[in-house]
Formats: structure tokens, C-alpha cells, sequence
């Protein structure tokens, strides 16, 4: 039961992750296209850098941007915020969820690192922190005053802090904490620069002084990096469903790529919106640069220690010692192990599903849980039902999980043991 309602919880941050994320992203997208079609005409108020007018809902849009402020504060001014913060914090919570809870499952790979839970999550917590910092030297030093080489810098460090992932986590842990670096990045730009910078400019305005036009210009910085940075940080967020993606000899490579290509794409939209040309040749390398990431995600994946090598966990002591582990081994070998194989049997399955073996009891222990939650007290594996994966079968998994790691089933089970 306390699985269930930790994979409902994951469900459930998870939603509320998405939302927050397309109220962020659409409103980011949407503000760097507004700036980007601004026009210099005559009669335009004192300070006005551009007007555009834009149609939508059954109305038009008038809009007016100033580059640092208007002579005369409004009545009332929208802070876009919010977005970006809740976005992090519910990120940061499914990760707290889903990574560092299970860390020895999806963290922590003992054939890269043989890490303790407690130092794989002081080492991804402190990476964020870390990682910011130099970004924001990187930012502050004299390699800001040149965008070019600023981005430059900006995509080797984080393509080096990518590769350091892979070196001591999992290849999805390694994915996900790259993503979360530059989303840390991203966020605190707004929280730390962005958002504090336009307040100093308000309370300038207010006080009856002239604002520090750099304030502008550094938040203006930070928010271009924020919007290239969004195409690649989706990726790699998304990317802890695809083993192809992740698990591969060259995942470090394939960081490198998909920055590439996110920078590219953002490039043409950004190039169209400014009335600069459209360059389609960023379309063709990205094309390009995406084929020779399915070409990397077939190197296979990186050489591992035997798995007999290592050491069972309490937890895998105990299901394998279960009387019903001999029957549990049939049932994954004869309705699972066909695509959950490093050799895939199944047309159409060229890798495991998700990166997940199931061929030694080892393996079968380690991911236990999935196959509780997956298979026993859902039907989404086998998909479709496929493989024909009865109801005794079934309910024979769930009760060797339940029983061998003292799982109450259900909510009354829970409290009949409370109140014993």
C-alpha cells in the first residue's frame, strides 16, 4: 500500500509539473516572440523601444515595450514569475520522488559508482548548487560582454557537467540531473536576476530617479539564455523513457547533440519572429544531427560488471528466499523476459523496455517494485496484455512482493495492523 500511494504521489507531482512547466515555457515562447516583432514607428511615447499589434480571442492586442521603464509607474503591473518557480519546486519534489527515494533503483548504477544513497543525493543536490554559482560567474566575467563566446563557454560546461553525471550515476540519473542543472539555472535567473532587476527599476521609477539601464540588459541576458535552453531541458527531461537515449555508451554525446539541436531550432523561430530571414538550414542540421543521435544509441550500452558480483539488499535476500520466488521466476521468464532481455526476442523490440532486464534473479529482485506496480496491481505490463499474463499470475506476484517485504494490501489492512 505505501508503494501505491508513493507511485499516486509521483502521479500526481508529475501532473502538476507538466501544467506548471507549458504555463511557463508558453509564456517564456511567447514574450521572446512579442519582443522579437517589435517595430520602431514615429509617435511612439518617450522610451518606447517598440510597439506590435497582435490579434487573438476575438480582439486586438496593442502592445508597447520600454526598454527600461515608462515615465510613470501603472496603476497595475503582472509579475511573470510564478510559473517558473512552481515549475522548479514541483520538479525538485518528483525528483525527491521518484529518484532519490528509490535512489539504489534509478540513481545510483554500482557498475559506474559504487555510491551509498545518502552521497548519490549530496552529490546531485550539490551539483545544482555548484553548477549555478559557475554559470553565474561565467555570466558576470569579462566572457559575458561576448555572446557568442559566453554560449560557447556555456554549452562546454554543460556538456562537461553531463559527462561528470554519467561518471558517477545511471545513465537516467545522469540525464535527469543535467536537466535539472540547467533547469536550476533557468529558474534562479528569474528569481535571482531577472525578477529583482525589474524591481530595482520600479523602485528607481518610484523614488523619482533615472533606472540603471544594465539592470535591463543583464535580465535581457538571462532571459535569452532561458529561452535556448528550454528545447534541450525538455529532452532530458522526457528522456527517462527511453533507455535508447540514456543508457548508451555515448550518452554524454548525445547531451551535446540535443543542445546543439535546441539552440538550432530556436534560432529559426527567433530569426522569423525579428523579421531576420528564415533560416531553413537549421531544420537540415538538426535533422542530421538527430539521425546521428539514433546512430549513437545503437553503440550499446556501456560495459558493465557482472551483476553477480554484487551484493542483494535485504530487501532482495528476503523475495528471493520467498517459497513463491520459484514460481515468480517462471511467470517473468515465460510473460516478461522476451523483451525485458539484453537480446530482446519480441519484433519490433530492439532494446529492454526502459533499460529493465529481467533475466537473473538479481535483476528480477532489483525490480521488484516495478513488476508489483506494473504487473500485479495494474495491467500495464505486459502491454496489451500480450503475452497472456493471467489473473492468478497476477494476484501470485503481488502476494510474494506484499508478503516477503511486509506490504499492508490495502487501506484497512494498514489500519487493522495500526490498531494492533
Amino acid at each position: 500500500m505505501i508503494d501505491i500511494v508513493w507511485e499516486w504521489l509521483n502521479f500526481a507531482i508529475r501532473w502538476i509539473h507538466i501544467i506548471t512547466a507549458i504555463a511557463w515555457i508558453g509564456s517564456s515562447f511567447y514574450f521572446i516572440a512579442l519582443d522579437l516583432s517589435l517595430k520602431k514607428r514615429k509617435g511612439l511615447p518617450k522610451g518606447a523601444a517598440g510597439e506590435t499589434w497582435q490579434v487573438h480571442g476575438g480582439g486586438f492586442y496593442h502592445m508597447q515595450k520600454y526598454l527600461v521603464a515608462p515615465a510613470k509607474m501603472p496603476d497595475e503591473l503582472t509579475w511573470f514569475k510564478w510559473e517558473s518557480y512552481a515549475t522548479w519546486i514541483t520538479g525538485f519534489f518528483l525528483m525527491v520522488v521518484l529518484y532519490y527515494s528509490s535512489a539504489q533503483l534509478f540513481l545510483i548504477d554500482q557498475s559506474v559508482a559504487d555510491l551509498e544513497p545518502w552521497q548519490a543525493i549530496s552529490i546531485g543536490i550539490g551539483s545544482l548548487v555548484v553548477g549555478w554559482i559557475v554559470y553565474d560567474l561565467l555570466c558576470r566575467s569579462p566572457i559575458g560582454d561576448n555572446e557568442v563566446l559566453l554560449f560557447a563557454c556555456l554549452f562546454v560546461f554543460v556538456v562537461a557537467v553531463g559527462w561528470g553525471f554519467t561518471q558517477v550515476f545511471s545513465g537516467r540519473g545522469a540525464f535527469i540531473h543535467t536537466g535539472a542543472l540547467i533547469a536550476t539555472m533557468m529558474t534562479v535567473n528569474v528569481a535571482h536576476i531577472i525578477i529583482p532587476n525589474q524591481k530595482k527599476v520600479v523602485a528607481s521609477l518610484l523614488a523619482g530617479e533615472d533606472p540603471d539601464p544594465a539592470l535591463g540588459k543583464q535580465a535581457k541576458q538571462r532571459s535569452t539564455h532561458n529561452n535556448y535552453l528550454t528545447l534541450p531541458v525538455i529532452f532530458l527531461m522526457a528522456s527517462n523513457h527511453y533507455p535508447l537515449a540514456f543508457a548508451t555508451q555515448y550518452n554524454w554525446v548525445i547531451i551535446a547533440l540535443v543542445l546543439v539541436i535546441g539552440l538550432l531550432i530556436r534560432h529559426f523561430y527567433n530569426s522569423h519572429h525579428a523579421g531576420k530571414g528564415e533560416p531553413y538550414w537549421t531544420w537540415l542540421v538538426s535533422l542530421i544531427a538527430f539521425i546521428l543521435i539514433m546512430w549513437l544509441s545503437e553503440a550499446g550500452p556501456k560495459p558493465s560488471a557482472q551483476e553477480e558480483a554484487r551484493n542483494n539488499t535485504p530487501r532482495q535476500e528476503l523475495l528471493v528466499a520467498s517459497a513463491k520466488f520459484e514460481q515468480v521466476r517462471e511467470i517473468v521468464e515465460s510473460r516478461c523476459a522476451m523483451c525485458h532481455a539484453v537480446e530482446p526476442v519480441w519484433d519490433g523490440v530492439p532494446k529492454p523496455p526502459k533499460n529493465v532486464v529481467l533475466e537473473t534473479d538479481w535483476q528480477i529482485t532489483n525490480y521488484a517494485e516495478q513488476i508489483y506496480l506494473q504487473s500485479a496491481r495494474s495491467n500495464a505490463m505486459p502491454p496489451g496484455n500480450i503475452t497472456f499474463l493471467e489473473m492468478g499470475e497476477r494476484e501470485l506476484l503481488a502476494s510474494w512482493y506484499e508478503e516477503a517485504t511486509n506490504q499492508p494490501r490495502y487501506f484497512s489492512d494498514l489500519f487493522a495492523k495500526l490498531a494492533n
